[in-house]
């Protein structure tokens, strides 16, 4: 079995105690944000899996939309992060 190399760790632990890795990560090729991949990507950010930098290049993100993203979920919890819920949950 080959493991790539890569830049930072392979694996982090969040808070929880449930273990988070790459393969946690949604695919590069990502058209379809759902609720669950935005939280991976933020989860994957917020606790050293990937920098904001390589996150926003490899899914295309600006900073902007990551930040409403963090914003989100601190604010109301991940069902904030649903496209169903974004009037429900849209800051004025």
């Amino acid at each position: 079995m080959f493991l790539r190399k890569v830049e930072g760790p392979r694996s982090v632990t969040l808070p929880d105690g449930s273990i988070m890795t790459r393969a946690d990560l949604p695919p590069p090729d990502t058209q379809r944000w759902v609720a669950s991949r935005k939280i991976a990507v933020v989860r994957g950010v917020l606790y050293g899996l990937i920098t904001l930098p390589d996150a926003m290049k490899l899914y295309g993100l600006s900073e902007e939309e990551f930040n409403g993203w963090v914003s989100a979920v601190a604010d109301h919890g991940t069902d904030a992060l649903k496209v169903t819920a974004l009037k429900k949950y849209r800051q004025l």
